[in-house]
């Protein structure tokens, strides 16, 4: 008799859990369905992202291709008597610090390599080479005449000999070796 009754009353649990077990389900369902629409999304994030990589990744190549030729044809022009257009007043915005500190790497270092890369100031610097290549342009844009030279489409970077005197002369960025660590 014990047993009947514990099967009824098994059984009568039973019924008041089945409609707590088909909404848990259901619930589950629910946020399965979210989980598969926030991947889908994080999918189609990843592949625009890997896309627009790709993208920039051949604009750089065609940029260093083009500052390569660029390159050639100026040293063509002055290998044939026509030297470019030096411009001697140096019109130069201020350097932020992290500036500074890159320009004095290629100050520095260009005596002693004749030449230097991002690589060169990354390591110099402990920074990635790319924020290396970002701080050149900036100093570039600001001013400070830098000459880039591309051998196996890496930059090999110079200041421009005159505007390196006048900076040795003039110290036309108001630059405080000392205060740099040199």
């Amino acid at each position: 008799m014990s047993a009947i009754l514990r099967k009824i009353f098994l059984r009568g649990i039973n019924l008041k859990l089945a409609p707590v077990s088909r909404r848990l389900r259901q619930e589950f369902a629910r946020i399965r369905q979210e989980f598969d629409e926030h991947l889908l999304a994080i999918n189609e994030n990843t592949n625009e992202i890997t896309a627009n990589y790709e993208c920039i990744g051949e604009i750089e190549n065609k940029l260093d291709r083009l500052s390569e030729r660029v390159d050639q044809i100026h040293m063509f022009l002055e290998s044939a008597g026509m030297p470019a257009a030096k411009r001697n007043n140096f019109d130069v915005k201020r350097l932020n610090r992290r500036e500074q500190d890159v320009f004095l790497v290629i100050y520095t270092l260009e005596e002693e390599k004749g030449s230097v890369t991002y690589a060169d100031i990354a390591e110099k610097l402990g920074i990635s080479e790319q924020l290396a290549g970002n701080y050149v342009t900036s100093i570039i844009e600001k001013g400070v005449p830098i000459i880039k030279r591309y051998f196996n489409s890496k930059p090999h970077l110079r200041l421009d000999p005159e505007f390196k005197t006048l900076q040795a002369k003039e110290n036309i960025l108001q630059l405080s070796l000392m205060e740099f660590g040199f």
